[in-house]
């Protein structure tokens, strides 16, 4: 079952709409008032992250329900930059990386303005190269655990911030997915 498709800007704030949908959702399921609290709490970050998008973003959010009291709660965002673009803007800086983008929500949020410290993937096929990156939030915990274990340089700081992130606590999964133009977050919870 999918719910009510709400349309959202980083530009005017759409959060009350998107807790309506969370708790129209939460009420239609009958779940119980800690677990209607969770997909709300992920619902109010991700609408947090919206309006932290630097620029002007539009985009769409919903809530899926894939079976029994799973849920994918969905951020989806047509970005503006292209390829070219967003390589030129890396070049200018000196790391090659924007440094806005440090810690978990950080890196979240990278996902969907014009320049990323994540590594790019590009598909050959049509005349311009399109980009394809998927992302996780397991893998990039498993990452930074690793990290830590080789005591690397700010390791430390970036699993703190995880630790301190209310999405990475509260939903099972996170993943990124930037095909072409298009950005989507999508975070998993079973209640």
């Amino acid at each position: 079952m999918k719910s009510d498709i709400i349309n959202v800007s980083s530009r005017k704030d759409r959060t009350d709409e998107v807790l309506d949908i969370s708790e129209r959702v939460s009420a239609y399921h009958r779940l119980s008032h800690k677990n209607a609290i969770y997909l709300r709490l992920l619902a109010e970050e991700m609408m947090s992250l919206m309006r932290a998008i630097a620029g002007d973003v539009n985009g769409k959010f919903w809530i899926e329900t894939t079976g029994g009291n799973a849920f994918e709660l969905h951020l989806l965002v047509r970005t503006k930059m292209d390829s070219e673009k967003r390589m030129q803007l890396l070049r200018t800086s000196t790391s090659g990386k924007n440094e806005a983008h440090r810690g978990f929500m950080g890196k979240l949020r990278a996902f969907f303005e014009p320049v990323e410290d994540m590594p790019l993937l590009y598909e050959a096929g049509a005349d311009d190269l399109q980009m394809a990156v998927n992302w996780s939030m397991q893998a990039y915990q498993n990452q930074i655990r690793q990290y830590v274990k080789q005591n690397r340089q700010g390791a430390a700081e970036a699993w703190d911030e995880l630790e301190r992130s209310v999405v990475a606590h509260v939903a099972d999964e996170v993943r990124v997915r930037i095909e072409g133009y298009d950005a989507e977050l999508i975070v998993f919870k079973t209640v």
